[in-house]
């Protein structure tokens, strides 16, 4: 019975020890056959503004809302702008007429060249007052266009889909066509930022599938999208496999976020599969 027990005994510690070696040997050879890199997610960042000075007449949303691309997300107070534009077509009005009664005036003084009732002088003032007039017109058309897109800039829209980040401004504010009302994480698609090795640089390649994990052991699949041309030391928030301080090149890799999972600043694992486009 012993001697059951005690083959038993060996049987299991060389199961495990074959195990343990069988795990270690493939562990390595998925090692061989990937880049593991360490990097975080870099969210893109978008100010949102207006294009004309005024006062914040209302802010649709507040931090933390979701927004689509296209929504209304700010708008001035746009009286004084609906005023200039009103008086640009009042204005463009009386050149109108104005050149409407200069071409009625050519056209009554070439009727009179004929008879002699007219001079070369007369005849030449009026198609000068013409012309004028036409110029003046096209300016007058052109305000029109100025004060009618400077209403339409009272209203600022969401370029793209995200996450309010920072709401700015409150209504009542006077801001300037630099200020920022709204900043706007774009969410998707998202970019890792991380760092590779130059021994590895030549195993990498544009379009390459990436795996991307976080702590919490969520997965994303994305791809290499920029691979930076210049060296740079590691950075020091970023932890390379080799812990030392070493000349690295920047990597850009696109990964779609359609459960909104990855967050700015949040630190990932990525593998860059070997022989996989």
């Amino acid at each position: 019975m012993k001697k059951i027990v005690v083959f038993s005994v060996i049987l299991l510690c060389i199961t495990g020890i074959v195990i343990t070696a069988m795990v270690l040997l493939f562990r390595e050879r998925a090692v061989r056959d990937a880049i593991v890199l360490y990097g975080n997610v870099d969210v893109r960042e978008v100010d949102i503004g207006f294009r004309v000075a005024g006062r914040v007449r209302s802010l649709c949303f507040e931090e933390g809302d979701l927004v689509c691309e296209g929504q209304l997300m700010c708008s001035l107070d746009s009286d004084p702008y609906t005023g200039r534009l009103e008086e640009a077509v009042a204005a463009r009005e009386a050149v109108f007429s104005e050149l409407a009664n200069a071409e009625i005036l050519l056209k009554r003084r070439l009727e009179l060249i004929p008879v002699g009732g007219v001079s070369q002088e007369d005849v030449d003032n009026a198609v000068t007052s013409v012309e004028t007039g036409r110029a003046n017109l096209r300016n007058a058309d052109a305000a029109v266009c100025v004060a009618r897109d400077n209403l339409s800039y009272t209203q600022a829209f969401a370029p793209t889909g995200g996450i309010v980040l920072t709401r700015i401004r409150e209504p009542g504010s006077v801001v300037n066509p630099t200020d920022p009302v709204y900043t706007l994480s774009i969410m998707n698609p998202v970019w890792i930022r991380a760092f590779v090795d130059e021994p590895d640089l030549g195993k990498v390649h544009y379009g390459m599938t990436a795996e991307v994990k976080t702590d919490s052991g969520r997965r994303y699949t994305g791809k290499v999208g920029f691979i930076s041309p210049v060296a740079e030391f590691t950075p020091k928030s970023v932890e390379t496999v080799k812990l030392r301080t070493d000349l690295v090149y920047r990597l850009r890799i696109y990964v779609d976020n359609p459960d909104r999972g990855l967050v700015q600043g949040m630190p990932v694992t990525v593998q860059l599969r070997l022989g996989e486009t």
